[in-house]
């Protein structure tokens, strides 16, 4: 008898997205979350998402469009490079717990091609996600 339930990656995904939508918001039984639970859910979702493949992997594709057209207003710009403006963005902007649950999503696409520490961090989430998700 497990003490977590096996949720599958697509089971995962839903349920996070779920405590995000729900949790960033005020008037349930429970407070909402707060900025750093907001952002550690939002990257593991964004992990879930990754690992869900079809449908779930349209946010990824969504994610990996934007970032192309970035690639093609400020071109050379290294995923390393946008990974630190968000980082900075997510650190020093004042934003909503909504705010940082989709900077953060998106931030988790664009750590996993950055390379370096950023990808440490992206893979350290993606077994953590896998753990729960199986």
């Amino acid at each position: 008898m497990d003490l977590i339930p096996t949720f599958g990656a697509p089971g995962l995904a839903i349920g996070l997205t779920g405590f995000l939508w729900f949790g960033t918001r005020t008037g349930g039984k429970v407070k909402p979350l707060g900025w750093w639970w907001t952002l550690f859910l939002a990257m593991l979702a964004g992990s879930a998402y990754n690992a869900a493949g079809t449908p779930f992997d349209l946010i990824s594709s969504l994610v990996m469009s934007l970032l192309g057209l970035f690639g093609a207003v400020v071109p050379r710009a290294t995923m390393a490079g946008i990974a630190l403006f968000l980082a900075g963005v997510i650190l020093y902007k004042k934003l909503s717990t909504r705010e940082v649950a989709v900077i953060g999503l998106v931030f988790f696409y664009v750590a996993t091609g950055a390379g370096g520490g950023f990808t440490i961090l992206a893979e350290k989430i993606t077994v953590i996600m896998n753990s729960f998700a199986s």
